[in-house]
């Protein structure tokens, strides 16, 4: 189902936000450093403010040589010292990575946006785990979009019965293959969830405003992930209840890590940390759509 808003509305919306936030400050904000590495791409920006978005690895049929890859990364050695908002425009790119890098770019900045304009209306809470704030009850039908593991891992420890979508069934652990459906079932298992967590990397691939317009106006939905902002707006204002995302603590140590290989087990609590915006007004929105 296409969203009524557009395909990456949500992406175009944040960034034209920002700019209305920063103002003319916007055109003087630089990039210091970026690094793309296995599993998270990082941007530090000359202000010490960093931003995070998931490396999409693989969604680049061209990652298989330095040739094929070479228009998909355009800009290697060339990035430090520009300005953020000339960055801020590779989300829209049709490179999976390149997008990356905007996004992680415009997660920096939105953290900037943040600090200066926090929403009396969305709670943000730090060191939070999305999972545990959807306050899932017995007998609800739970839906997961992208084989999101400690999600999975913590239904399953409550024995709670859920479905997964996702692209690519080898991500899944065995005793989780009974609960796989295709992505492309999407329009016939969203409709029916009272809960349902889509990964943010959904923005990756322009595909989560098609799954929010498919979810029944009463359901929880949570989006998650790194790749999710601090600028919660256009989320909620497609019914999105609950944003669980990631705020950069040390930028640099950050990008240290992810430049040797590094995931969530080896930043979370060193140099970023989880967070929580709960829009309060989330659901009386969808409903009203």
């Amino acid at each position: 189902m296409t969203d009524v808003f557009g395909e990456a509305a949500i992406l175009r919306e944040t960034v034209a936000q920002i700019g209305a936030i920063l103002g003319p400050e916007a055109e003087h904000i630089r990039v210091e450093r970026v690094v793309i590495g296995l599993f998270f791409t990082g941007v530090k920006l000359e202000s010490g403010v960093g931003g995070m978005c998931a490396t999409p690895l693989r969604m680049i049929p061209e990652a298989v040589c330095c040739p094929s890859s070479a228009a998909t990364m355009p800009f290697p050695g060339k990035l430090r010292g520009r300005r953020a908002f000339d960055v801020l425009k590779e989300t829209e790119a049709p490179s999976p990575i390149r997008r990356a890098v905007g996004i992680a770019t415009m997660n920096a900045l939105a953290e900037m946006c943040w600090n200066r304009r926090p929403l009396p209306d969305v709670e943000l809470k730090v060191g939070v785990d999305a999972f545990d704030t959807a306050a899932i009850a017995p007998g609800e039908n739970v839906v997961v979009v992208g084989a999101f593991v400690p999600f999975l891992r913590a239904l399953k420890r409550m024995g709670q019965p859920y479905t997964v979508l996702e692209i690519d069934p080898r991500t899944l652990k065995p005793d989780e293959l009974n609960h796989f459906r295709p992505a492309e079932q999407a329009p016939a298992v969203v409709p029916s969830a009272d809960v349902v967590f889509i990964t943010g990397t959904t923005m990756l691939n322009n595909t989560l405003e098609g799954l929010l317009g498919l979810c029944k106006p009463e359901a929880r939905v949570v989006v998650v992930g790194p790749t999710v902002s601090l600028l919660p707006d256009a989320y909620l204002r497609r019914g999105v209840n609950i944003l669980g995302g990631v705020r950069v603590t040390d930028p640099e140590a950050l990008l240290d890590m992810l430049a040797e290989g590094g995931s969530g087990y080896h930043f979370f609590g060193r140099a970023a940390e989880k967070v929580v915006l709960i829009g309060k007004n989330a659901k009386s929105a969808r409903l009203a759509a």
